[in-house]
């Protein structure tokens, strides 16, 4: 499996995109927030990072979906920070509090290499909307030093429609989640009540660009879309809307992991909406929602865990 941006690095073309993505942060656009910082000269925005990325780990990850995953794992790299900062996030310590080593490209091209060296189907870029320059930057590098493996955009699904269409031939998998529906909670959760409209554009744009998720014979990924949705507590996400416009607007065979592990964390810890884990009830007529809209390739690894129970 080669990765589709080694079509770019022929000629000139990736080395374009990779200026123009870092113009972007003189004041800062990259994502939807357009902050207006000059992430150049260390001024920081809402996702509090400057001039070069910060990682949190980068490690072959046996925790994705099977397509990704395959028998070495994902080269998952962990970005620090994030353009959503969601109060329930898992990865509160990476995402809120930055844990993390501030890298430079070259940091980041070894990284990429060396988890290709271990075997790995994929590098899989985890929150990576507000680095795209710095990804871009480490990618010519690792080009030049052998990397030839599939490229995996793991976001939020808060991601500038512009700014993905700098990415249209490099990156051959997209992996968007879609969280909520309802503008009120994400605004209260996300601080993005733009949520919706954003992560439409989005996931729109990816699906041109890559079209539904594409296996070879050994059942791994080689291209298109998996679209990730969490399933909360009280229906606050939206799922049956979400569901509905992902079968009826993007692709009835997109590749949707419908997703059972939400847990309280973070801030919400004292919220009375959020603040417990999903019952099996919820689960199941989340995956009921998703036969009624049509969608016809679901993960459906944690279903077995709810099946008997009452």
């Amino acid at each position: 499996m080669a990765g589709a941006y080694l079509r770019l690095a022929q000629d000139n073309t990736l080395m374009k995109r990779v200026r123009t993505a870092i113009s972007l942060m003189g004041s800062c656009r990259l994502c939807p927030r357009e902050c207006g910082v000059d992430r150049l000269n260390g001024e920081l925005g809402f996702c509090q990072t400057g001039r070069n990325a910060i990682v949190a780990s980068f490690n072959a990850h046996f925790g994705e979906e099977p397509p990704l995953v395959g028998r070495y794992g994902s080269g998952t790299i962990f970005i620090s920070s994030c353009n959503l900062l969601c109060g329930f996030c898992q990865n509160f310590e990476i995402s809120h509090l930055k844990e993390g080593m501030e890298v430079y490209p070259e940091q980041m091209a070894t990284m990429m290499i060396q988890l290709q060296e271990r075997g790995c189907h994929n590098i899989n870029f985890v929150t990576p909307t507000h680095v795209v320059p710095q990804i871009l930057e480490a990618l010519v590098i690792a080009i030049d030093n052998g990397l030839h493996i599939p490229l995996v955009y793991n976001s939020g699904g808060y991601d500038k429609k512009e700014t993905l269409e700098i990415l249209d031939g490099i990156f051959d998998i997209y992996m968007p989640d879609f969280k909520f529906w309802d503008k009120y909670w994400s605004q209260k959760y996300c601080q993005a009540p733009d949520y919706r409209e954003i992560a439409i554009q989005a996931i729109k744009e990816m699906h041109r660009q890559v079209g539904d998720l594409a296996l070879n014979d050994q059942g791994l990924a080689v291209r298109g879309v998996l679209i990730r949705h969490l399933v909360m507590p009280n229906n606050i996400a939206g799922t049956g809307d979400i569901l509905s416009f992902l079968s009826k607007e993007i692709s009835s065979n997109s590749y949707v992991n419908i997703m059972d592990q939400y847990r309280p964390c973070g801030n919400v810890l004292e919220d009375k909406m959020i603040n417990r884990r999903l019952q099996a009830h919820e689960y199941r007529e989340a995956l009921a929602t998703a036969g009624s809209a049509g969608l016809q390739r679901l993960d459906k690894r944690d279903r077995v865990r709810f099946i008997f129970e009452k």
